[in-house]
């Protein structure tokens, strides 16, 4: 399988409430079957169950879990419906789909289900008492499972559960793909490699790139001596007839499934490649929170809690990683990826422009560009204090009472009412 298949796989699986359940069912039949061949050899009472006693018993567990998994798959309809309107319908796949703790506590209802079924269906004449007793304790653990996913699904759908989730993936990926903490300016001149040797277009359908595979082709490249471009960014929608490729030199003659087969491609972006999507879900969520329609400027300041955070993050690092070069410190592979400024205007333009009404916002903007500029190297500054300039001239447009102008060019961590 190649590189490309194998990754859409692994990243459908990871985002497939399906799985687990399925694979508990196969898990069940085997473990049944060994309690039966246990219990036939051991002969023990333990509990002492009656065969009416016994069906009753398993006939409960049978309409229990059953009104469990249909319990918790509505809910989860719902809520899915719910948070995706009032937050960002991204989080679907990202967030929600992803969740262990949903996959597995579903998985043991289907798990106590067929074991239930399976149990009534082997105990004609004779009660299997070590069987009675794993579904005695399946229950017990069915009940407790099923009340903490209430409590806990009650918690995740909350909005700083969401931001807080998406702010350390997003930290995660920040730093998997900027490796190295930075060290200066990293300012390098423009690479002029004069045209291509060869060209390589997608083909197929058009799709949103969602990773690369770095290490093959940087193989290649250097291989052959020669040197790849890739086009793209990861996130970028690539259509058909598209350039994907630039090849240079001896990476010429590389063949074009190899350069095909180290792209994933989808239709939805994820983050394991892809740094600024964990930016973009928590600003669509802060803008959702300040449309006309909903009006939670608090919310909008939760999410630039976690930007703050992502931000310091990736201010922290080298993010001059467009150029690989190989042992020798030879150029083989040219792959773009977003830059400082990229950053920062994802973080601040959006919000701004759809929030400089509002005290929480402004205050908590300025909060957070100071922090930055407080925390982070020299060379972060410029770009931190040009988006200080434009919040100071929104907030001059926007606030016409000089109280009121006075108020807002206070930083304040919590927005209002956290520094007087």
């Amino acid at each position: 399988m190649n590189w490309n298949r194998r990754y859409g796989l692994r990243t459908y699986l990871k985002s497939s409430l399906w799985v687990v359940p399925f694979f508990a069912i196969p898990l069940e039949l085997v473990i049944t079957r060994l309690l039966h061949w246990l219990d036939a050899w051991l002969g023990w009472t333990l509990l002492g169950y009656t065969l009416p006693g016994a069906q009753a018993l398993l006939q409960a567990i049978v309409s229990v879990t059953l009104a469990f998994v249909v319990f918790t798959f509505g809910s989860l309809l719902v809520a899915i419906q719910v948070a995706s309107a009032q937050m960002t319908a991204r989080i679907i796949a990202t967030t929600l789909l992803r969740n262990d703790v949903v996959k597995y506590t579903v998985g043991l209802f289907i798990f106590t289900l067929m074991f239930a079924l399976s149990a009534q269906n082997q105990m004609e004449k004779d009660v299997h008492q070590l069987v009675m007793l794993l579904a005695a304790l399946l229950v017990i653990l069915t009940l407790a499972a099923f009340f903490f996913l209430i409590d806990y699904a009650s918690r995740l759908l909350r909005p700083i559960s969401i931001l807080s989730h998406v702010g350390h993936n997003g930290i995660a990926v920040i730093e998997s793909v900027y490796p190295d903490l930075t060290v200066g300016s990293n300012v390098r001149a423009s690479l002029d490699l004069g045209s291509p040797d060869r060209v390589v277009r997608h083909r197929g359908m058009s799709s949103i790139v969602l990773a690369i595979d770095l290490e093959r082709i940087t193989a290649e490249a250097e291989r052959l001596k020669g040197i790849i471009e890739f086009i793209p960014q990861v996130g970028d929608l690539i259509a058909v007839d598209e350039p994907l490729f630039n090849l240079y030199g001896g990476a010429r003659l590389i063949d074009e499934e190899t350069l095909h087969a180290s792209v994933a491609l989808g239709s939805e972006r994820t983050m394991e490649q892809d740094p600024t999507f964990a930016f973009r879900i928590v600003v669509d969520i802060a803008l959702r929170a300040l449309s006309p329609a909903i009006n939670d400027p608090t919310t909008a300041v939760l999410a630039m809690d976690q930007l703050n955070r992502m931000l310091r993050t990736g201010g922290r690092r080298n993010l001059r990683t467009d150029e690989r070069f190989d042992a020798s410190g030879q150029l083989r592979v040219i792959f773009r990826t977003p830059n400082w400024d990229d950053f920062v205007y994802l973080t601040f333009s959006e919000i701004r422009c759809c929030g400089s009404n509002n005290f929480q916002v402004v205050r908590r903007m300025r909060a957070l560009i100071e922090n930055l500029v407080e925390t982070l190297p020299a060379h972060r500054h410029a770009a931190l204090l040009q988006q200080l300039s434009l919040l100071d001239r929104e907030i001059e447009r926007n606030f016409i009472y000089p109280e009121d102008l006075a108020l807002a060019r206070i930083a304040d961590a919590q927005g209002l009412g956290g520094h007087s």
